[in-house]
């Protein structure tokens, strides 16, 4: 694989540095770097980050290939400068075996664009009902460290307390999805004032913060690790926040989605907002977004939820759930985190890389900008700003909510371990 030296990127923001690639690795990191036989990447202005790592992506294969795939989705994930992703269990057969975990990990070695690293379920068939084979999954080929029935919530305190034991002597994580079911029937939207007025069934924020605070309390008795995911409200941060206060071994994630849009959307009635969690209020996402700059919430991970065009563009409560995001996701985080002052550069490196590469053991990802690492990189034109078009996406769904927005920032390259996977916006 031939020389490439990416000139003057801002290395995390900082000042500008020469990056030069050797092979799969970093060569060296320094100014005025010679370019002999290398291959010029001139990034002038840019911004360089280690690739993305996103620990909640729907990839929807096998089963559901109408909405996309594991070439759509690391197409998708390259393009908006992922270098690997997490791929949840809720399939078609579920990813509750050895045998699929394999096939969705195989895939993602077949189709290069991106790692892809299986999630398995938590229960057989996400039915809540009996542990899955964890331990075979762990021992595959696939090497599953981390566990979620996502989409479903592992309701049953005893269920979650043997999946937490169960996954403590490997090391692994489960990833709750925190939805206490009985209090979330029927529900279409964030319960408040907007639902009153529309008349929709309200989703009350207690339906989250009590599993959480549940689950928080079983990790520490067993002594495991949980990993919330989506977090979407105020109390839920106050929550974690206590837990990690205690020592408990917490993480959680917040979405992009959660950080921009409110439930205030769903007065359009159009479905493209109708998300699981439900879009909470301007309140919520304000102290979601001071919770991610304090390290309260430790990650943002996209929740790339894909769904043909049948799916959404019907009446409101017959509409799945759900929002595309790897391809916007950098970039709405720039425009609520970064460019509103609450995080560096070097801060989304930690929070989209770093930390998700740790929390999933995502070998060679989240690593340090730095000789001997591996070239998982990728290139942010900041400077850039323009409206989103969904007809331009790799992903083989189109259900964002930004169509038509204006978004800052804009990835031009990336690389998985030297490999260029998109160049100048285009995916190779």
């Amino acid at each position: 694989m031939s020389k490439i030296l990416i000139r003057g990127a801002k290395v995390l923001g900082g000042e500008p540095q020469d990056v030069l690639i050797d092979g799969e690795t970093i060569a060296e990191v320094g100014t005025g770097l010679s370019d002999e036989g290398a291959q010029v990447v001139e990034a002038a202005g840019k911004v360089l980050l280690p690739g993305l790592v996103d620990l909640h992506t729907h990839l929807r294969e096998p089963g559901r290939e109408d909405s996309e795939t594991v070439l759509t989705g690391t197409r998708a994930a390259a393009s908006g400068g992922f270098t690997a992703v997490f791929a949840m269990a809720n399939t078609f057969p579920v990813a509750d075996t050895a045998g699929v975990v394999e096939q969705v990990w195989r895939l993602g070695k077949e189709h290069g664009y991106c790692d892809v690293q299986p999630i398995g379920a938590v229960t057989v068939g996400l039915e809540g009902r009996k542990l899955a084979e964890l331990g075979a999954m762990h021992e595959s080929a696939a090497g599953v460290t981390v566990f979620s029935d996502d989409g479903k919530c592992v309701d049953d305190a005893v269920i979650m307390r043997r999946a937490l034991e169960y996954v403590k002597a490997f090391g692994g994580v489960v990833a709750q999805h925190a939805q206490e079911p009985r209090l979330t029937e029927g529900a279409q939207m964030n319960e408040g004032v907007v639902s009153a007025e529309l008349g929709l069934g309200g989703w009350p924020a207690v339906a989250e913060e009590s599993i959480i605070a549940r689950d928080v309390l079983l990790a520490e008795h067993v002594g495991s690790r949980v990993h919330i995911c989506h977090l979407s409200t105020a109390g839920s941060v106050e929550i974690v926040r206590w837990a990690k206060s205690r020592g408990i071994d917490v993480t959680a994630e917040v979405t992009p989605h959660h950080l921009l849009l409110t439930d205030e959307m769903v007065r359009t009635y159009n479905p493209v907002y109708k998300v699981n969690p439900p879009l909470r209020t301007e309140r919520d996402v304000m102290a979601l977004r001071e919770a991610l700059a304090d390290g309260t919430i430790d990650i943002v991970a996209t929740d790339h939820a894909p769904h043909p065009h049948e799916d959404k563009d019907c009446e409101w409560a017959a509409a799945a759930m759900g929002m595309v995001g790897l391809e916007t996701a950098l970039s709405v985080v720039q425009d609520t985190m970064v460019d509103t002052g609450l995080l560096t550069w070097a801060g989304v490196a930690e929070r989209m890389s770093v930390k998700p590469a740790q929390i999933g053991q995502a070998q060679g990802h989240g690593r340090p900008v730095s000789a001997g690492e591996p070239a998982n990189l990728t290139l942010v034109d900041t400077e850039y700003r323009g409206s989103v078009d969904p007809a331009g996406f790799a992903s083989r769904s189109r259900n964002t909510p930004y169509e038509g927005r204006e978004l800052p920032g804009r990835v031009t390259h990336t690389w998985l371990r030297g490999k260029a996977t998109l160049v100048d916006g285009k995916l190779t």
